[in-house]
């Protein structure tokens, strides 16, 4: 069985961040979900967080 690409999260927020979400989005031409990991992207970038690499990307790197 192939495993997926991508983990499902499920999140909370208060209307009003979830709003501004939605408008952060639209304007960088980003899905909610797309601009969500983008944020988290640059958050770890920004405080030296390693994010681990999936196996399956890896084993695309290894061909």
């Amino acid at each position: 069985m192939a495993t997926t690409k991508t983990a499902t999260l499920t999140i909370r927020l208060d209307p009003g961040l979830k709003d501004a979400l939605r408008t952060a989005a639209q304007v960088e031409h980003r899905s909610i979900a797309n601009m969500i990991e983008m944020l988290i992207r640059e958050h770890c970038m920004k405080n030296d967080i390693a994010i681990e690499q999936s196996k399956k990307s890896d084993q695309r790197g290894e061909r």
